[in-house]
């Protein structure tokens, strides 16, 4: 038995197909398309793509699926309020397990990675969007509607800047991808991707450094002191970033009271979270 997994993101979709002892065999990742109609048929063309034969099937997405099923929460705009789970299996005339991004990922990384060794886990996405997931025992905890973890939207700067959720000065409104590019363009009034403001370092990054990792560091010493958790593991395409393991730690030991949770990088890459999926459909829960 083979087990697919399919991480649907911000800016790309990615799959993969593991083996029963959970290595990857074939690997598919794409740009993620501009409509809903054309997701659900790259997330098709990708499993066939890498079908090997019998298969379970994992997807993990952004935000969360309702009482009814509805996505709730999401970042990805196009799947807001859609039945997604719904529509791949009509799609697809198969049975999917489906669950939030960042819970496959603190699944994969918290069983098979970085945070292995740890029993309690909190997993970090940062990227196109901020989220969360908690492991406690290798198993992920949810929570009542499925939000567990997800710091994201939690208030970082009371009437802040305005998020696309509807509040003002959550965490994603001043840490994710996009908002760095936009923090950069108002200072510099220039557009550039993040590794290329690190590396050029122009006038202005400093200050712009400076202003993430003390916002990085309240928002993580927010949740660290109320999980105490044995480990942070950091996931999503910021995760690359050095000065978050060094500077941005000790902005959280700062502002934490006793201080001593690791704050790590995750051992499986960017492919952690597509790797959480296809666990997820090899056992039916994370």
């Amino acid at each position: 038995m083979y087990h697919i997994g399919i991480d649907l993101g911000g800016t790309k979709i990615e799959g993969v197909v593991l083996d029963h002892k959970y290595n990857i065999l074939k690997r598919r990742r794409v740009q993620t398309p501009d409509s809903y109609v054309r997701i659900l048929s790259t997330i098709q063309d990708i499993i066939h793509d890498i079908d090997l034969g019998g298969h379970t099937i994992g997807v993990g997405t952004p935000g969360v699926a309702g009482p009814a099923g509805r996505m709730l929460g999401s970042n990805l705009r196009y799947i807001r309020s859609k039945y997604l789970k719904r529509d791949l299996e009509d799609a697809l005339n198969t049975t999917i397990s489906m669950s939030n991004d960042a819970d496959c990922f603190v699944s994969a990384e918290a069983t098979l990675g970085a945070g292995a060794k740890y029993n309690m886990v909190f997993g970090v996405i940062m990227g196109t969007g901020v989220g969360g997931g908690i492991s406690i025992g290798g198993s992920v905890i949810s929570g009542s509607k499925g939000m567990a973890g997800e710091w994201g939207h939690s208030i970082l700067h009371p009437n802040g800047v305005s998020c696309w959720c509807g509040k003002r000065g959550c965490v994603e409104a001043y840490i994710s991808g996009p908002a760095l590019q936009r923090a950069w363009y108002e200072k510099s009034g220039t557009r550039m991707n993040i590794p290329d403001i690190i590396e050029q370092q122009l006038p202005g990054y400093e200050e712009w450094r400076h202003k993430f990792v003390n916002n990085f560091g309240l928002a993580l010493s927010n949740v660290i002191q109320i999980l105490n958790p044995d480990c942070v593991v950091l996931g999503g395409g910021l995760s690359n970033i050095e000065f978050l393991y060094g500077m941005g730690s000790d902005i959280v030991g700062q502002l934490t009271p006793e201080h001593n949770t690791p704050i790590i990088q995750n051992s499986l890459g960017d492919s952690a979270g597509v790797v959480g999926a296809a666990l997820l459909g090899a056992t039916g829960v994370l």
